[in-house]
């Protein structure tokens, strides 16, 4: 209904007050129609219906208030509060005083204030009421009375107690509900923001480490490059020999290029400097790269979607978790791993299907947390799976681990670029 109310938490109370007043003002209305024509109670009914068409335009100015920007301050929120308790003094004032049975709604507005508002707004609260309370046992237009009707008006008067506790419990009950449940929202928000920095903080430290690591890593890389192109040289005749060190050669070469890409790319600083690709071409890149990487990893993949296939944001960031995430199927599963990606329009659907052991319990809650491995220990670091979840998300994606007979998944849902009509 209201777009923009989730900015501040006394916004939802305003909006919550607005839509208790429009309860109020139909109760009090409904109240107005069975004491007039049911009960036919003299009372003075153009003052009172006034009250309850000024509350009805208030009512009407805080509607289109709400969608207006403006945050709503404390102050704003009890100004409202004390609207609705001068309201109620009027109309008590105007049918009884403290002896009308609807006197308990007092303590709405002070329960709202106390959930609310801060103490001394609750404290100030309480004073006006009790005041406004106190007013009404000596200054009130009596409610009309028949001595011969004594016991029907008593009657009466226990029966409009019974209706103005079930009102006050029912719409204090669902105050307090929806405040407890904006509590709850804000505390979680709270929650995965105090995450979010704590992951951008382990991110920053890797990326800090990851640079000095490939300084440090571009000396002894050269010196191997060096020696295995002297042997190359010396061991011209020896076939078997110089297969073996054009392997290795080529690998020195791939570890060399992506120490120069990750320097390069180091200064990435958001994920909007990477251009559009379509899908499947994006995925084939990933996937030549990868087979570059693990020659030995068998692998088979499936991919469908429509024609023309749509685009995905490529960056170096995202071919690269999708390669960690393709690193860990392979380590559990060496033999063989299975791929497949459907699309539509909106979002792509990656499947990696491994055949090793599966999950442990510990893994499955803790896969993708910073530095937690299953691996045996010099065999992994926990820090692939973590940085590919962290990336993917930043992306707007998901990435989600299970357990399927005969060995894990990975499913990977990331958003793909709309195409503007």
């Amino acid at each position: 209904m209201f777009s923009d109310l989730s900015q501040s938490p006394l916004s939802k109370n305003l909006q919550r007050l607005f839509l208790l007043r429009n309860i109020v003002i139909a109760a009090q209305s409904l109240t107005f129609a069975l004491a007039h024509w049911v009960l036919e109670m003299q009372l003075p009914w153009t003052q009172m219906v006034a009250v309850t068409a000024l509350l009805a335009i208030l009512n009407l100015v805080t509607w289109l208030r709400l969608y207006r920007s403006w945050p709503v301050s404390s102050i704003e929120f009890f100004a409202q509060l004390l609207v609705d308790v001068f309201a109620l003094s009027t109309l008590l004032y105007f049918s009884g005083g403290s002896t009308n049975p609807f006197i308990s709604l007092y303590l709405l507005p002070l329960t709202i204030a106390a959930a609310a508002l801060p103490w001394a707004y609750t404290w100030v609260m309480a004073a006006i009421t009790i005041s406004c309370y106190t007013l009404l046992l000596f200054y009130y237009v009596p409610l009309p009375h028949d001595h011969e009707e004594h016991n029907t008006e008593f009657n009466l008067h226990v029966s409009g107690m019974w209706l103005a506790f079930v009102l006050s419990t029912v719409l204090i009950a669902w105050f307090v509900v929806k405040m407890g449940i904006s509590i709850r929202e804000r505390d979680k928000d709270l929650a995965l923001a105090r995450e979010q920095a704590l992951r951008n903080e382990q991110i920053i430290a890797l990326g800090t480490l990851a640079a000095g690591a490939a300084h440090e890593l571009g000396t002894p890389l050269a010196t191997m490059a060096v020696v295995t192109g002297e042997l190359q040289k010396d061991y011209t005749e020896n076939n078997e020999f110089q297969n073996n060190i054009r392997i290795l050669r080529d690998q020195i070469t791939h570890c060399k290029r992506m120490l120069t890409q990750l320097l390069a790319d180091a200064g990435q600083a958001r994920a909007e400097d990477g251009s559009g690709q379509a899908v499947d071409y994006f995925l084939r890149q990933v996937l030549d790269k990868w087979q570059l990487m693990r020659p030995s990893v068998k692998f088979t993949y499936r991919s469908k979607g429509v024609q023309p296939a749509p685009q995905i944001l490529n960056t170096q960031l995202l071919s690269q978790s999708i390669l960690n995430l393709l690193n860990n199927a392979a380590d559990a599963s060496l033999k063989h791993v299975e791929i497949e990606a459907n699309w539509d329009q909106q979002e792509l659907h990656l499947e990696i299907l491994d055949y090793g052991a599966g999950l442990t319990g510990e893994a499955a809650q803790r896969a993708g947390q910073a530095f937690f491995t299953s691996k045996a220990p010099g065999k992994g670091f926990g820090i692939g799976l973590f940085l590919a979840n962290a990336n993917i998300e930043r992306f707007g994606g998901t990435v989600r681990l299970t357990n399927r007979e005969g060995g894990a998944c990975t499913q990977v849902t990331l958003p793909l670029i709309r195409q503007s009509i």
